[in-house]
């Protein structure tokens, strides 16, 4: 074990943001490193309140579009920030639960020595103390995705007999039925319970905030709303020490189907998953964890051991946020929310829903490029499924043709815009910008023969229907999105905060993005095809505004927040592809003025907001932005568990953990090193400084070609390129002579136009699945 993927911490977590998180994707739990005592925080991926969504009722919103149009053409922005507002829904979204909790008290012993570790490599949290030196108390746990079972086992000098040791439920909803019996030496719980039928969101005030169904199950056993849960878990002896065994199985059978809340069926669920495992021995249950869980873990490295302790915390950092992944997303299994699958609230933070305005995106922004592409099918299904739950609500509230979806949606495709303020609720672009990680997978060469067909087109022809049915003339004739917001982001009209325009950036690059999107896999000859590809010709591109920086809106409004979290209107540089700095300089320019213009202001105070700040870093190649980022992340914006957080007054420690900072960092750290979007592998781009010396293995680029590169002295030692299919394959590097070989010796190269100043492009005809080193040269 290297202990380069160690995290160690020398004292229990003091609350849920110190805590260590485990997980096979579905079951997760969280452990706070207790001593004598362990408690486990468990999540079940597809429990949330509520139920499945019937079709909403009313007057029709839509038949306001056309006013609303015409308010925002007279710029008229006050009224049309109060038509937004009628265009709204009466629902929110629904909430992440908690199942509850297992204790275990395992031993009896003084804390000396405490040190409790979390194996990245190995997907196993430690906690061990105690004297004597050379028995110490210890406990290990892991999350099991073969066998879909915790299992933790305490042993060492001092562990407590099955007659002394204490296995107890701590409930996270009212009426849990707890019942714990004796079997043959082995202790049973068992504890089933029922979620809320509704869960306000955490910053909604209400008489009623939670509410809870007591109605009793149909005669198949399902309920309209609230489904039931049940958790599993058996103590036994295990040589000298204790093993626990737990499990839980979940009432939710689809998003459109009324969820179970058989108690019965759940408990045999449960349980056979408990009684399979406990035929198996420790060591074979943690040995098909451990090769399961490295197939996926190993198959990329960053090594920064040579840069010295500020760069390996980064380089754990991204290590962390790939265990994350692998624990939080499987195939299967539902999409990463707001706080992957962990949360101990029954009323979270923003729900622990699925944020689509940025957070939700950037918890998948690393999967292509780390090799776990598979891990994004989870989103590709919520993505599909948004689809075609959002095709009612962009009739009802647009009269427009396709589907769209909005800022919020959860575990029953919830796609309407919540009652609020504009600024959040008025942004009907959620399916645009999930539509794009499809495109990302198709680019990046790791889909299936059948996805682009089954999958991508009727998402991207539903998402193109809808947009050009939001599209305008302005007043110069090009085509804008009305009504138009960017997420969360307001303009001050008298000093009055507004929301509502056109043809605000992100909304223009988006819509680009999406027809251009369609049009590339659909048929040339449907008509809606051909209505793309002219709209294209007409569509206007985000505004460069006086001073030189790209504009948020469609002119040069007056931001309500210079330094506001979001960075919308940068989109098309990161994580979108328009925008280069040799394809468009002068855009390329315009976003390092609006950038600049954001962090002289603030902005990059939440962990995710500055994840993204890293990602721009990267492709603006500031190498000193980039440090800047990686340490404010690191000492500003993470737990001493690594969870990067985000302020919230409400919470004890001011902050609460949102998962999306530690994925975007991921994507950020990669992009330091190797960027494949401008038409070529693009190699050491934006080093920063205190990286002087180390290698990555085996990114994943566009075109499904493979790059691992090393440095030293902050300069390029060399590389391999695996190439992803036959044809001429472009390298760019720093600007130093390589020589190219092959399996059979050196490759004729050839100089390549496209390099920005200071760096080079080379070219050479590659072979599919043939390993190129590049030397100096």
């Amino acid at each position: 074990m290297s202990r380069r993927y160690c995290l160690d911490l020398d004292s229990p977590a003091a609350g849920f943001i110190d805590s260590f998180l485990i997980g096979n994707g579905w079951l997760g739990a969280t452990l706070r490193g207790g001593v004598g005592t362990e408690r486990f925080d468990l999540n079940l991926d597809t429990v949330w309140s509520g139920g499945p969504l019937g079709p909403e009722t009313g007057e029709m919103p839509a038949r306001l579009i056309g006013e609303l149009r015409e308010a925002i053409r007279r710029r008229d922005y006050l009224r049309a920030d109060a038509l937004g507002r009628q265009l709204q829904g009466r629902a929110w979204t629904q909430s992440y639960q908690p199942l509850g909790a297992i204790e275990l008290g395992y031993a009896d012993s003084d804390a000396s020595g405490y040190r409790r570790r979390l194996d990245l490599a190995e997907a196993v949290a430690s906690t061990v103390y105690g004297a004597p030196a050379d028995s110490p108390i210890r406990l290990d746990s892991f999350v099991s995705h073969p066998d879909g079972v915790l299992v933790a086992l305490a042993s060492g000098q001092g562990v407590r007999s099955m007659a002394t040791a204490a296995l107890t439920f701590r409930p996270a909803h009212p009426d849990t039925d707890v019942t714990v019996s004796e079997e043959h030496g082995t202790i049973w719980l068992v504890a089933t319970a029922r979620v809320p039928a509704h869960v306000l969101p955490n910053y909604v005030k209400g008489d009623d905030p939670v509410v809870y169904d007591t109605d009793p199950p149909a005669a198949d056993g399902s309920v309209a709303a609230g489904m039931g849960y049940a958790v599993v878990a058996a103590l036994q002896r295990d040589g000298d020490g204790l093993r626990l065994i737990a499990s839980a199985a979940s009432g939710f059978r689809g998003h459109d189907q009324r969820p179970s809340a058989d108690f019965v069926a759940l408990v045999l669920e449960a349980r056979g998953r408990v009684a399979r495992a406990l035929d198996q021995g420790t060591q074979a249950l943690r040995a098909r964890h451990g090769e399961d869980y490295r197939g996926l873990f190993s198959r990329v490295d960053l090594d920064l051991a040579a840069s010295g302790p500020a760069a390996e915390r980064a380089e754990l950092l991204f290590h962390f946020g790939r265990y994350l992944l692998i624990s939080s997303s499987r195939a299967g299994t539902e999409a990463a929310n707001l706080q992957g699958i962990w949360n101990v609230d029954v009323r979270p933070a923003w729900s622990s829903n699925y944020t689509i305005n940025i957070n939700t995106q950037m918890n998948y922004w690393p999967a292509e490029a780390a090799g776990l592409s598979e891990l994004a099918g989870p989103m590709f299904r919520l993505t599909r499924e948004l689809a075609e739950a959002g095709a009612a609500t962009a009739g009802r509230y647009y009269g427009a043709a396709g589907a769209t979806a909005h800022h919020n949606a959860d575990l029953w495709r919830f796609t309407a815009p919540v009652p609020g303020i504009p600024q959040w609720s008025n942004w009907p672009s959620g399916l645009y910008w999930m539509s794009a990680h499809l495109q990302h997978h198709l680019d990046h060469g790791n889909a299936e023969p059948s996805f682009a067909a089954e999958t991508a087109l009727p998402v991207f022809r539903a998402a193109a229907a809808f947009a050009l049915d939001m599209l305008v003339e302005d007043d110069a004739g090009a085509l804008v999105a009305s009504p138009s917001t960017s997420p969360e982001h307001s303009f001050l009209v008298d000093g009055t905060p507004v929301a509502i325009t056109q043809g605000t950036a992100m909304d223009q690059e988006l819509i680009r993005e999406t027809l251009e999107n369609f049009v590339g896999l659909a048929d040339a000859t449907e008509p809606l095809a051909a209505r793309a590809r002219a709209a294209l010709a007409r569509l206007r591109l985000p505004v460069i505004g006086s001073a030189g920086n790209l504009l948020e809106w469609d002119d040069d409004k007056l931001p309500a927040e210079l330094g506001h979290r979001h960075l919308s209107h940068l989109y098309g540089l990161y994580p979108g592809l328009r925008i280069t700095e040799a394809g468009t300089p002068a855009a390329f320019e315009a976003v390092r003025r609006a950038l600049a213009q954001r962090l002289d202001n603030g902005t990059g105070y939440t962990g995710w907001s500055q994840a993204w700040v890293l990602c721009l870093a990267a492709r603006l190649r500031d190498h000193g932005l980039a440090e800047r980022s990686i340490g404010g992340l690191l000492e500003q914006l993470t737990s001493r568990a690594l969870l990067v957080l985000h302020p919230h007054d409400d919470r004890p420690e001011g902050y609460v953990f949102q998962i999306d900072g530690n994925f975007g960092a991921v994507a950020g750290l990669t992009e330091l090193v190797v960027q494949s979007h401008e038409g070529a592998v693009s190699l050491l781009k934006t080093l920063p400084p205190s990286w002087p010396a180390g290698s990555i293995s085996n990114i994943a680029c566009r075109g499904g070609h493979q790059a691992s590169v090393s440095w030293r002295d902050g300069v390029f030692a060399s590389a391999t390129i695996t190439a992803g299919r036959d044809g001429e394959l472009f390298v760019e590097l720093p600007d130093v002579g390589v020589i190219v070989a092959g399996p059979a010796g050196p490759v004729t190269t050839r100089p390549a136009i496209g390099a920005v100043p200071g760096r080079r492009r080379v070219a050479w005809a590659a072979t599919r699945s043939t390993r190129y080193s590049l030397t100096l040269g």
